[in-house]
């Protein structure tokens, strides 16, 4: 019989056509705001923005959902961008002194889950130009860029240098036109002598199109001087004779005159006449934050108006005593006059405004900044000038991010009363104008289902976004902080204007204006948000913190005053010898505090001690919460404000549980002894097997298995982690369920935990009135004090398993008969989803860092597992259960277990049977951050950051994709690439992503060979890989156990004789 067992699984053509029509893997869109930014450009004909980062990304925006993505094949920053009006083509400058030309191509026809798509317009450059250097000299400066000027017509670019010459290339071919050059000597000829000095004219700084004479340029030099050069006849028509360095120029839009901005904090403007050939004097100079020094003006902006009054918009300039560390950009028009104070560099900035040439005044609509971690966009026809909120470029690090969580299929109700909240919370500060960036066309259709990202934030703050397409739009920011006493007033946000901004300009000068919401800043670590669970059907939300505090929240549509219940939980119980070294816990306020509309505390729960808390679970229907730290875990009823269950989990030696995160110096040498120790341990215990000699037939047939040298051992040796490991108490995942732990006729409520020393903790609950309201009779007793005379819930221990290994416990899950996780809450009793099969035996399925097992319920024997660390040297950690949809077959689907490992790859098996059906590379293994905050949905895709600020969306699924499908009407015919051009090559944005589908930036599919299915090499569900310790809670070893651990030698030698003659080879299995 066990021959069976052994057999190894051939490939199905049938179950591999399947296969590739449930998965597909697919990086799909970044969600946030680009990392790094360096570079702003706008196309007026277009509507399209782009921006450039330092790490050679270039990523064009337009209408919500139209995006593209494109990256230089070096990794260099990107310096400048131009586009060519109207082209769909753009110039980038990079910081190693090359031009490069992109343009938007319609990709080719496509493939994926056997369903044919349409090609995917997407950015690909097609040219390179780098200026060339002095003969005999590699890096010369002379001819570094430092400024580009595309004329209007769009055939010829102008390339400013440090050396002070401007050389001009043909477009689209990027060609150089040697005749051309206007080299510093040249402009130097025609200077006064009392000019000259014998002084250099500098780097070029700026260079402008005459507005209404096409053909002449101002260039503008470091030094000062300004020259208007015709480029048909090839000399100045006038020379401006600048003293001050200069800094940037602009024209006014008549063309009579030109501004200049300058080091000094000062800008001139300058008249242009056609009288004499130099002008010495402006006509005015202005240092408008005088008259002791300032800071550079480093770009400057002059509008025109129908009303007559111009607007000047430049940023910079600032004193430098008192402000000289502000990052300021400045709006006047008439006597209004704005200091725009932001929390990050201002990289570049641009105005939506009219350009067509029949067109006598510029009329400026709005203005967009962008800044090194955000964008902020201001209406400039509003008065007061309000900002505009964002529909995507949102920084979701405003606060670090800690933890994130997704909820699919969220109900109309609740979508439409998150956001009435947030557009509460706006109130004045925003205007409600149409986003001015609007161009292309969002052809992907309206999302079946609304979906929401949930990020929790170093100050507190849960905020709460649309998911539902390619633009990540904000909807909701929930603060925790006004629940406690904190150094700050909790109203205080960098958003929020004073409650008198005119009589604040009054008083201060420079009259600064808070704008963005850029704040990285936390008044407390201690408020941190660890853990976020959220019921979409009773709109319930537990949130949980850094200082063990676990706050439970309700939704209102009304503004509240009122206190806030505070329990608190001792997860110690009195054990004697354990002292708390780490911070305080996080003071609540007892009176009664103002709550806007939105989700409201209604209870507060404090873990003592008040470590981080690390795991965290919420059972509406129950209504009862269950929450985890380094110590233990509790069970707490928030209907009744009573504590149900406290359990520590604390080994003996665990002392640095009691140190907090915020306390480590001391631990470690402590850690890096016993690291030494363990290593120490290891070496002499693996000298000691070499020198043992096989004494039974199990061993001899492993160690003659072990020494072939044509094949390596499938299964590698898993040393068993110390019980006194540090931190072996800390709670990694709860779960809430239904199912058989007493007996196999008698079902009931149940909670489970597992920890980080490979524990796994099962108590049956007695929930009175389940399923029929909390009115229900029930016992009373068991954990607490509730309401006079009412039942009470109780927790009692049914099980507790030790797994052999002590491996940490990743996750827990329970599968019905059917071996399907059983429905989320309410979705069973209101009919939202299939109920759950109670006829057929359940089974629990416990992922460990090193395999996955499904135990049998009620009796917790062992039926299947995969031992992943000892097949693929990897380790879990994160693990999630998905509905698989078939993109062929409308009705069919598959539930299957995804797993993460600390190597970056996706691991899918089918449950109960834990077969492995496909896997992908995903994330670089270096990239731990990005592995830590992976988050899945449940329908098959994924979110992890690829930065502070950027989220990386994925999908497994070849039906479910969420990526930018988008349309741009350009001047020229969007020429489709051939399918044999090497755009799969062509990385993505950040340097994160290795070979992969990339459908937003246009990549070619993967070959469908990397959806074949690992051969098997061990058995899925053989008995003789167990290395589990199940322990039930009376010290009563089943049937079932014993028969988990023995096997005879006739058992083995059948086995190893069966495997080759199938495979005609020694199999590579290890018998343990």
């Amino acid at each position: 019989m066990m021959k069976f067992r052994f057999r190894r699984q051939g490939t199905d053509p049938q179950r591999e056509k399947i296969k590739q029509e449930l998965f597909a893997f697919n990086k799909t869109v970044e969600h946030g705001f680009p990392h790094q930014p360096s570079a702003l450009a706008y196309d007026p004909k277009l509507q399209l923005m782009a921006i450039g980062t330092k790490s050679g990304a270039i990523k064009v925006y337009g209408a919500p959902g139209v995006e593209f993505t494109g990256l230089h094949k070096d990794t260099a920053a990107v310096t400048q961008i131009h586009f060519l009006p109207g082209q769909g083509r753009l110039l980038s400058l990079l910081d190693d002194n090359t031009i490069h030309l992109w343009e938007l191509v319609a990709g080719p026809p496509r493939e994926v889950g056997g369903i044919k798509r349409e090609g995917v317009v997407s950015l690909e450059e097609v040219g390179s130009y780098s200026l060339p250097g002095r003969p005999g000299i590699e890096s010369c400066s002379a001819t570094r860029v430092t400024v580009l000027l595309l004329l209007r017509s769009c055939d010829l670019l102008c390339v400013g240098t440090e050396g002070g010459g401007v050389y001009f290339l043909d477009l689209p071919h990027l060609s150089l036109r040697d005749n051309q050059s206007l080299l510093q000597d040249q402009v130097m000829q025609s200077l006064p002598e009392d000019y000259r000095c014998g002084k250099s004219l500098g780097p070029v700084e700026s260079l402008q199109e005459h507005p209404q004479q096409p053909g002449k340029i101002l260039i503008g030099y470091s030094r000062g001087l300004v020259v208007l050069w015709d480029l048909s006849a090839r000399h100045a028509d006038h020379l401006f004779l600048g003293k001050q360095q200069l800094e940037s120029l602009v024209w006014e839009r008549s063309g009579n005159s030109f501004v200049s901005s300058h080091n000094d904090g000062g800008y001139s403007i300058w008249a242009v006449t056609s009288g004499n050939p130099y002008t010495q004097q402006p006509v005015s100079s202005t240092i408008p934050y005088g008259p002791f020094p300032c800071k550079a003006i480093n770009k400057i902006l002059y509008r025109t108006t129908q009303s007559g009054s111009l607007v000047l918009l430049y940023s910079g300039g600032m004193p430098r005593a008192s402000y000289g560390d502000r990052h300021c950009l400045t709006i006047q028009q008439d006597k209004d006059h704005v200091t725009l104070d932001f929390t990050s560099r201002v990289i570049d900035f641009f105005t939506v405004h009219s350009v067509e040439q029949e067109k006598e005044f510029d009329d400026p609509s709005a203005l967009v900044v962008l800044l090194e971690e955000e964008l902020v966009v201001i209406d400039l026809q509003t008065p007061g000038w309000p900002s505009l909120p964002t529909p995507y470029l949102a920084p979701l690090h405003s606060s670090a991010i800690t933890c994130s969580c997704h909820v699919s299929s969220v109900p109309p109700k609740l979508w439409e009363r998150l956001v009435n909240a947030g557009k509460a919370q706006q109130g004045q500060q925003h205007t409600h104008r149409s986003w001015p960036v609007c161009g292309g066309r969002n052809l992907a259709p309206s999302p079946k289902q609304q979906e929401l990202l949930l990020t929790g934030h170093e100050d507190g703050t849960v905020r709460f976004w649309d998911a539902s397409g390619v633009a990540l739009t904000p909807l909701y920011k929930l603060s925790t902080a006004s629940v406690f006493h904190t150094d700050c007033d909790p109203s205080d946000d960098p958003q929020d204007p004073s409650n008198d901004p005119d009589a604040q300009q009054e008083e201060e000068w420079p009259p600064f204006r808070k704008v963005g919401c850029f704040d990285p800043y936390s008044d407390d670590p201690r408020l941190g948000i660890q853990k976020i669970s959220l019921c979409k059907y009773s709109n319930k939300l537990v949130v949980a913190g850094t200082a063990g505090q676990v706050i439970v929240m309700g939704l209102s549509d009304e503004r509240s005053d009122h206190s806030v219940d505070v329990s608190v939980v001792d997860l110690l119980q009195d054990r004697e010898g354990f002292t708390w070294k780490g911070h305080d816990r996080l003071e609540p306020r007892l009176k009664p505090a103002p709550f806007p509309p939105g989700f409201q505390p209604l209870v507060l729960v404090q873990c003592l001690p008040p470590a981080s808390v690390t795991a965290v679970t919420l059972h509406a229907e129950w209504n009862l919460i269950a929450f985890g730290t380094s110590h233990g875990f509790g069970l707490f009823d928030y209907h009744r404000r009573n504590a149900v269950l406290a359990r520590c989990t604390l080994h003996p030696n665990d002392s640095l549980a009691m140190e907090g995160p915020l306390s480590r110096v001391k631990s470690l040498k402590k850690s890096l002894r016993q690291s030494f120790r363990r290593i120490r341990k290891s070496r002499v215990s693996g000298k000691k097997r070499t020198i043992t000699t096989p004494t039974s037939k199990v061993q001899e047939a492993n160690a003659a298995l072990a020494e072939q040298e044509d094949i390596a051992p499938v299964q590698r040796r898993i040393e068993p982690r110390s019980a006194d490991d540090s931190l072996s108490g800390v709670v990694r995942c709860l779960c809430f369920a239904d199912t058989f732990l007493r007996d196999g006729t008698h079902h009931g409520a149940t909670l489970w935990a597992g920890t980080n020393s490979g524990s796994v903790y099962a108590y049956a609950l007695e929930v009175p009135g389940v399923g029929s309201g909390r009115t229900g009779e029930g016992r009373g007793g068991g954990g607490g004090t509730g309401g006079e005379g009412s039942p009470c819930v109780e927790a009692v221990l049914g099980k507790e398993i030790q797994l052999m290994h002590r491996a940490p416990v990743v996750s827990i899950c329970v599968l019905d008969g059917r071996g399907r996780p059983l429905p989320d809450p309410y979705e069973a009793s209101q009919d939202l989803a299939a109920a759950p099969d109670m006829t057929n035996g359940h089974s629990v399925l416990i992922a460990s860092e090193e395999q996955l097992k499904v135990f049998s319920l009620p009796k917790v024997s062992a039926k299947t597992k995969f031992k992943l660390t000892a097949h693929e040297g990897c380790r879990v950690r994160k693990v999630a259960l998905v509905v698989f949809s078939s993109a062929a077959q409308e009705d069919y689907s598959e539930h299957t277990l995804v797993c993460l490992t600390n190597l970056g790859d996706m691991h899918l098996f089918n449950i109960p049977a834990l077969r492995p059906q496909v896997r992908y590379d995903c994330i670089r293994k270096e990239d731990i951050s990005g592995i830590a905050s992976c988050v899945f949905t449940k329908n098959g895709q994924g979110f992890y950051l690829i930065s502070p600020s950027e989220y990386e969306r994925f999908s497994l699924s070849a039906k479910v994709l969420t990526e930018p499908l988008c349309s741009v009407h350009l001047d020229r015919p969007l020429e489709p690439t051939p399918t044999s051009d090497g755009t799969a090559a062509q990385p993505q944005a950040n340097g994160t992503h290795k070979n992969q589908t990339g459908q937003a930036e246009g990549q070619a599919e993967e070959p469908q060979s990397a959806l074949s299915s690992p051969a098997l090499e061990t058995p899925l569900d053989s008995p003789l890989s167990c290395a589990d310790l199940t322990l039930d809670s009376t010290g009563e070893l089943t049937v079932e156990d014993v028969r988990d651990f023995l096997t005879t030698v006739d058992e083995a030698e059948n086995n190893l004789r069966n495997i080759e003659k199938e495979d005609g080879r020694p199999a590579g299995i290890l018998i343990n």
